[in-house]
């Protein structure tokens, strides 16, 4: 495992934000009242009243002298107009791309920065899944386009989050933007603590092949006792995950997935992703499509083992993405993660054996050619590692 391994942190304080009403507020207010740094890691990033919000935030604090560092996909923030560039230069702000589309870097466009995170003086953090679009929030909205969350963070732990930011924002001035510089830290996974209150860790991916994003999921998952929740947009997990989900409900761990439903983003990932389903309902996995809004947020309960943020823990993310998600153990928010699941699937359509064999002829086939094209590119890709 190369890179680095993040250690178990305690002292911290966690706050379970839902929905872009109610955590854009808060980054905004915390934006306002920084006084040395601000450091924002975003994927989707557009033009909007949500941006415009987000951006008089950034370029006060940069004009008040605050250091501000924006660091963008650059596929993801392709939505971001010229003019809000330039708006954030000509304050001071300093925006940095990552992994700029080039023809000529073919496969190596596929690299992405997924990470999401707001961090300001060191002090306080915001993580989760969150992008600066309108489908996350309109300032004076009550509600938003698409379902997530996001969890503030306060104490020792933001001190590693600004070390992971560190170590990509100074990669980018190397060739290759996805091979940062290796950094001192362990180099095990950590054991998890069995119980705890303020205990927090990163947890992440690179394209340098460092997952102890996943390891430390799976291992979660093959020790669960009581229950597994699981929440993803885009379900397609890796085949350890699926099988460690199956293994778990075998022994009488209750496993629910709270998926995508009618309302998604990319209809063939989901149907390619369904075709799961079976092995995973036969296993006794309760399977629930939430119905009224994209579910966009990623997050799990093991137990009272939290992780959440950006990782979809499906294939694609794990080979070519950066992505980061906060793991803790903490009662408070672990009672809050539970709420928050619970009201969510009592938003939801239980997919149950019989509601499966029922659906129309015209679904199978999407779930079989999305299911089919979805394995070829799959395979084709690990030809070429």
């Amino acid at each position: 495992m190369p890179g680095m391994v993040f250690p178990w942190r305690s002292g911290n304080q966690f706050a379970l934000l839902n929905d872009g009403p109610t955590f854009f507020p808060r980054m905004i207010g915390a934006i306002d009242a920084a006084r040395q740094l601000v450091v924002l890691e975003l994927y989707l990033v557009a033009s909007g009243a949500c941006m415009d919000a987000l951006l008089q935030a950034l370029c006060a604090a940069a004009q008040r002298g605050v250091e501000v560092r924006c660091l963008f996909d650059d596929y993801g923030s392709q939505g971001l107009q010229q003019v809000d560039r330039r708006r954030l230069s000509d304050a001071g702000v300093q925006l940095r791309r990552y992994n700029p589309l080039r023809w000529r870097r073919g496969m190596r466009n596929f690299y992405r920065d997924h990470r999401k995170l707001l961090l300001v003086d060191g002090r306080v953090g915001f993580v989760g899944g969150t992008g600066a679009t309108d489908q996350f929030w309109i300032p004076g909205e009550a509600g938003s386009t698409w379902r997530e969350v996001m969890v503030e963070i306060a104490g020792p732990l933001v001190t590693d989050w600004q070390v992971l930011f560190d170590r990509q924002w100074h990669a980018l001035q190397a060739r290759f933007a996805w091979r940062p510089r290796e950094t001192p830290g362990l180099k095990h996974l950590p054991l998890s603590p069995p119980v705890g209150q303020g205990l927090g860790r990163v947890a992440y991916a690179d394209a340098r092949q460092h997952r102890d994003i996943l390891q430390s999921l799976v291992r979660a998952l093959r020790g669960a006792r009581q229950r597994i929740w699981l929440a993803t947009p885009y379900f397609l997990p890796t085949w350890k995950v699926r099988r460690a989900l199956r293994k778990a409900a075998k022994r009488g761990v209750e496993v629910r997935l709270l998926l995508s439903g009618r309302h998604t983003d990319n209809p063939p990932v989901r149907f390619a992703g369904q075709r799961y389903y079976p092995a995973l309902l036969r296993a006794g996995v309760q399977i629930f499509e939430y119905q009224p809004r994209f579910l966009h947020l990623k997050m799990v309960l093991v137990d009272d083992w939290v992780s959440v943020g950006s990782c979809n823990f499906d294939h694609w993310n794990l080979r070519f993405n950066l992505d980061a998600n906060l793991e803790a153990l903490d009662p408070q928010l672990t009672a809050a993660v539970v709420a928050s699941f619970q009201a969510d699937f009592a938003d939801s359509l239980e997919i149950s054996q019989e509601l499966w064999h029922a659906r129309p002829w015209w679904r199978r086939v999407q779930e079989r050619l999305w299911g089919w094209l979805d394995r070829l590119v799959v395979n084709l890709l690990d030809r070429r590692r």
